[in-house]
Formats: C-alpha cells, structure tokens, sequence
C-alpha cells in the first residue's frame, strides 16, 4: 500500500520536474529535420503514460481495501497531505525561478535616471554662436563699466574722508584708503545692475596695535572648517613690554611721556576699545561690534557729503551695512558693498569680516582671509602671456552669466562666481598660453565647465593662492600663505550636506541647460541683419 503511495508521488515530481515551465529553454524550438528526437520523446511518453495507468489500476484496487481499514486509510491521508505540500512547494519554487520582464515604464525610469547627469565635456557649443553671444551680452558693458568705476572711486573718496571727519581720532577706529576687488575692477562683470566692491582697512588708535593668528598657520589653534578664516587680537598698550613704557609703569605726577600725554592715557582707560570693539570676555575683535560702528560711521558721513549728490542712497540688508544701493532720478541703480577689512601686517592680504556671496562663517571672532588683491595680480600677470583676444575672460564671463540665470531659474545656492574664478586661475596655470587662442572659446568653455564638475564631484577646489607652488614669484604672496597648507574652499560646504547637495543640483542643471541659455540670449540672424530685442530680464 505504501510502497504504491510512494511510487505515485515519484510520477507526480517527475511531471512537475519534467514541465517545461520550471526549467525553460532560451530556444524550445525543435528544429523539423530531428526525427530521431522526436521518435525518442514520443517512445518515453508513451511508457509514462502507460506507467500512469498501471499505477491507476493498483490505486483503484487499494481503494476498496482502505475502506475497511481504518489504518489504511489514515496512512492514505497523510501521505495525500504530504504530496499536496510538496507539489505546493515545488510550484512556489518554480514561480520564483521563471525569469521576471520589467516593465517598459520601469525600464524607462532607470534610463531617465541615468540621463539625468551630463558630462560637461559633451556639451553642444557652437563657435559662432559663442562669438556672437559675446559681442551682444559683453562688449557693450567694457565702456559703462569704465564710467560706473570711475564714478565709485570719486563717491568712496567722498564718502571715507567725510567718515574720518565723524570718527573721534584719537580713541575711534582709523579708516585707511579702500582697495577695489572683484569683476568690476577685475573687467570682467556681466551683469546689471553693475555691482562694485570694495575693502575698506582699518587700523587702531594709538598706542593699541593688532595681533594676527591665521587658519593657515599651523602653530594656531582654529578648526579646520576654518582654515580660511584668522582671529584678530587687540594688544593693549604694554601688553607685551615691547610698547611704551608708560602703558606699564607708574610714572608719577610729576613725570610726562613724550609719545603720549595723559589726557590721552586717561580717555583710553575710561572708554576701552576693547570694551567696544571685542567680543565679551576676550580680546579678539568681534565682527558683530566693527559692523555696528561701521554702520553708524557710514551713516552719519552720509548724512554730511548728501547735499552733494543727486541720488539717494539706502542699505540693501541691514545684516551687512556696506551694503548699499545707489538710486539715480533715472531709474538706473549702482550696488556698492563696502567691507570693513583689516590689513595682514604689511602685506596686500586682508582679513574682512564677509564675503558679499558667502554667509556660511557665523563665527563672531573669525575674520575671512581675503588674498583678491593677490588673485587680480595673478590673473592680469598671467594675461600677459596670452594671445592677443585671449579666450579666457569670456570663458569667465559666460560661466558667471550662466550662473546668473540658472540661480534666477532654480533658486540661490552657495556656487559663487568665486568658484569660477578660481577654477579659470588653475586653468590659466596649467594649461599652454597658445590654447587660449580666441578660434578655442568652446574648447576652453567645455575645459571649465569640466574642471568645476570634476571638482565638485570630489568635493575638493584648492584655493588658487594659499600652498599652491605654481603662483609666479613675481606676484609677491607672503611666505606663511605660499607655503601653507592647501585650503579646500568647499570643505566647509561639504559638512553641510544639504548645502552642498543644493549646489551640485544647481551646477548640473546650470550645464544643461548651457546650450539653450546660450542660444536663447544670442542674437538671431535674418537677411544678414542681426535683430535681437532686449526685454526687461535682459537686464538683469
């Protein structure tokens, strides 16, 4: 009885193992001329099938015996339960093995996924175009930014001499001469309104003198986010023994200084620049303070020189007060940011207390390490070497107008037209002075473009100045910023991954959209007349 049970469930694996579901062929197609297979198969059927009906015949005599016998009958039950769930199983198995399609839909994400990053190396540029978009969007800004500069330099001079005139000389802050950066004095801006910036140092009433500590300096104790960054300490007089000896020593009643005579002494004791102008508790010159004196300064000097000038100046954010915005009765508007600066020692490097594009240092004591000076020298010293109608400022020119657009598009992020300078720099470093030829304005574009993907993918840009052997020596840089650890400007961004995601975003849309940007604001072309009409984004 058993042995017959047994030997039923053999045939009902041998079947399900013999369907040409569980295992199927890639090719089930039996080709007609393999008359020997086919005589073979239909032989091994028929001895199944006549197996089937032995095995029919001796179920059908069992079945009688099993109704008198109650053992049997239990035994007929399990071993029916037990075939049930191995036939169970083996289907369950073999739904798993047979092979899944995926849908055209799914298919169609995964593809769409993949699509979604461009290589800036295969970014469609077309030379004529390139050239055309330069003449209409750039050109036409190289003499109105000569006139906008010349009209900042005399108002900065106006406005700095009446802010001496309201500082107190011998216990306030002294203002020195500002010093220009950025595209505006680096001829390259692309924008409007044109946007001019400018440093303003400042030194310390006598006998007090500052004291620096770079992030750059390894003896200094200043996180690594903060490598770019320096603290500022206020030295007090005699701090140290080296300042004079009346700051030290009692002198008496009846003796005088000859540096400093003691109305001075006594209106530094009474009202403390350390006190004003230091953060809480220490003697590191607090950002927060220099901008409240700052934006008090500026607003009574312009409170002096007003009758003056036929425009009206107001503060565009009241978290930075030299940032300011000039209204002419024509409608047309100057932006002016004007940073308190100190100068590193005796050098063209400053400590500043913002970038005008970068909020991301909220430290009170750290100061920003400010080389512009440095980088401009570099670039105009490397423009020497280059052909005539060098390629580069246009590179640089397109790159930040279409970072323009594409923060219009999708919103600010912290990519900044730093980053593009920056990157232009090395490239302008390592790369022949004949590849810069005007005819290589794509080639060099795609370089850049490539150069600030690759970068941002290994999060890493080095600062073009800091540790970077290749500066020519005839830029001057001072020798504890040349030889100095590299600076990754992103490392501080990387910690912030939202931060940093929200720029790689902006950075790969920005490049593809590169060639509708640069198509759309290019000039078109009809009956050799170029026609172009410039709405009022245009402008911006």
């Amino acid at each position: 009885m058993q042995g017959a049970i047994v030997r039923v469930c053999m045939v009902v694996v041998a079947a399900i193992l013999n369907h040409p579901l569980l295992f199927p062929n890639e090719n089930t197609t039996i080709p007609e001329q393999d008359d020997e297979l086919l005589t073979r198969m239909k032989e091994h059927q028929e001895k199944l099938e006549a197996e089937q009906k032995r095995l029919e015949q001796e179920i059908s005599q069992t079945e009688t015996a099993l109704i008198d016998d109650d053992q049997d009958s239990y035994s007929w039950y399990f071993w029916s339960t037990l075939c049930l769930v191995i036939f169970l199983t083996i289907e369950v198995c073999r739904q798993d093995m047979i092979p899944i399609e995926m849908p055209d839909s799914m298919e169609d994400e995964v593809g769409d996924s993949s699509a979604e990053y461009l290589s800036a190396k295969t970014v469609a540029l077309d030379k004529g175009v390139l050239s055309n978009f330069c003449k209409t969007r750039f050109h036409p800004f190289i003499h109105e930014s000569r006139r906008v500069r010349e009209f900042i330099e005399g108002f900065a001079d106006d406005l700095l001499e009446a802010l001496r005139s309201v500082c107190d000389r011998d216990s306030d802050l002294e203002v020195e001469d500002f010093v220009g950066i950025g595209s505006m004095f680096e001829s390259w801006r692309v924008s409007k309104p044109p946007t001019c910036d400018l440093i303003v140092p400042f030194a310390p009433p006598r006998p007090f003198r500052f004291q620096f500590q770079l992030g750059c300096d390894p003896s200094t104790e200043i996180p690594l986010d903060l490598q770019g960054c320096g603290r500022i300490k206020l030295i007090k007089p005699g701090g140290n023994g080296t300042d004079c000896l009346c700051g030290s020593t009692n002198l008496g009643d009846d003796m005088l200084c000859l540096l400093h005579n003691r109305n001075e002494s006594e209106r530094l004791e009474e009202h403390t620049l350390v006190e004003l102008l230091c953060e809480k508790n220490t003697s590191y010159l607090s950002k927060d303070q220099i901008m409240r004196w700052f934006q008090i300064s500026v607003s009574k000097a312009w409170g002096q020189i007003s009758h003056k000038y036929d425009f009206e100046l107001a503060f565009r954010n009241l978290d930075f007060p030299g940032a300011l915005k000039i209204r002419f009765r024509s409608g047309k508007t100057v932006t002016l940011n004007i940073t308190p600066a100190v100068q590193f020692e005796d050098t063209d490097a400053y400590l500043i207390s913002h970038f005008p594009s970068d909020t991301s240092n909220s430290s009170d004591i750290h100061w920003q390490l400010s080389l512009t000076v440095y980088e401009k020298n570099l670039l105009k010293h490397l423009a020497k070497r280059l052909p005539t109608n060098s390629c580069h400022v246009h590179c640089l020119q397109i790159v930040s107008f279409l970072h323009k657009k594409q923060t219009a598009l999708t919103g600010r992020s912290a990519f900044s037209n730093y980053h593009i300078k920056t990157a232009l720099l090395h490239l302008l470093l390592s790369k022949r002075p004949a590849m810069w030829q005007p005819q290589n304005l794509d080639h060099r574009l795609r370089d850049l473009l490539s150069f600030l993907q690759q970068s941002l993918e290994e999060k890493r840009l080095y600062h073009i100045v800091v540790g970077n052997p290749s500066i020519p020596v005839e830029i001057l840089v001072p020798k504890i910023i040349r030889t100095a650890e590299p600076i990754n400007l992103f490392r501080p961004l990387v910690l912030q991954r939202h931060v940093y995601a929200k720029m790689e975003e902006h950075f790969q849309e920005m490049v593809k959209n590169t060639s509708v940007l640069v198509q759309e604001y290019s000039p078109h072309f009809s009956n050799g007349y170029v026609r172009h009409e410039f709405s009022s984004t245009d402008q911006t």
